[in-house]
């Protein structure tokens, strides 16, 4: 990973709603909650993530670039992260919460048989994941979201 590369991240099994957070914001999250310890810091090294975990003693193993997320509630996790990596949302909107992969733009009229009537009536902008099918659109989650980093960012600020 360069310089001017977006950090790509392995979460551990306690960080789950953390991951879905970040693939939001568009960031290559990976997360298994199967795998165990040595499989993720293996991944996080050949991979050259940034894992995140609450376990201490896996922030400990050689080679890995970890952060050791301190809190348990996911709005202080979700600062921290932010924070401490300097993340922002310029990626928003461009991977799936679900399975990671990168959306693709989907046409409108092909999102009409896919979406409910009002939001096919109120939105026109839609995305795919090519992977999982999952459609997207910039609904009521998406201001939430924004709304949150906002919130965030004030806090950080005052």
């Amino acid at each position: 990973m360069s310089a001017l590369d977006p950090p790509r991240f392995v979460v551990d099994v306690m960080l789950g709603r953390l991951a879905r957070w970040l693939r939001a914001l568009g960031y290559d999250t990976f997360y298994d909650p199967l795998l165990e310890d040595a499989a993720l810091a293996e991944q996080a090294r050949r991979e050259d993530r940034v894992l995140l975990t609450r376990d201490v003693e896996l922030t400990r193993r050689r080679g890995l670039t970890a952060l050791l997320i301190r809190d348990d509630k996911l709005a202080r996790q979700l600062r921290q992260v932010v924070r401490e990596l300097q993340l922002d949302d310029a990626r928003a909107f461009t991977r799936c919460v679900e399975c990671n992969a990168e959306l693709v733009d989907l046409r409108r009229s092909d999102a009409a048989a896919r979406v409910p009537p009002y939001v096919f009536e109120t939105q026109d902008y839609f995305r795919e994941c090519p992977s999982c099918h999952r459609v997207y659109w910039r609904g009521t989650h998406w201001e939430h979201m924004r709304r949150a980093l906002r919130d965030m960012e004030q806090h950080d600020a005052g």
